[in-house]
């Protein structure tokens, strides 16, 4: 069973930057596309960035395009999420998933995922 683990969210300025990390247990991800998510108080999930599995396709949220870099290293079985000029509007839970369907897409269609971590906070604020 495939098991998601998020890291390196924290308290960080406005215009800062984080990196935040997805590590897999229980399986590899080379099978899967992997997507960034999050959820900001009082509001719904939201896809961030997504990548496909070969990491050859990623997709981004207008929001973020321009900011935020997807990238995964299959070799270390991690995906990463850098986020640069952090805005408070940042502010939220970031998930990652796993989705084992349509793997050379990097649609961020949130039902496809089936596998999601806990999440990590991530604050932007001065």
């Amino acid at each position: 069973q495939l098991q998601l683990v998020e890291s390196g969210g924290g308290l960080v300025q406005p215009g800062g930057s984080l990196r935040l990390s997805c590590a897999a247990s229980g399986s590899t991800l080379d099978g899967y596309a992997i997507g960034w998510f999050r959820q900001a108080p009082g509001k719904e999930r939201e896809g961030v960035s997504c990548i496909s599995k070969s990491g050859g396709s990623t997709n981004y949220a207008d929001s973020v395009k321009g900011r935020f870099t997807i990238s995964r290293d299959n070799a270390k079985n991690t995906v990463y999420l850098q986020m640069n000029s952090l805005k408070p509007e940042d502010t939220a839970v970031y998930y990652c998933a796993a989705r084992g369907l349509w793997t050379a897409s990097p649609m961020c269609v949130m039902p496809m995922y089936a596998y999601w971590g806990m999440g990590t906070q991530v604050t932007v604020s001065s």
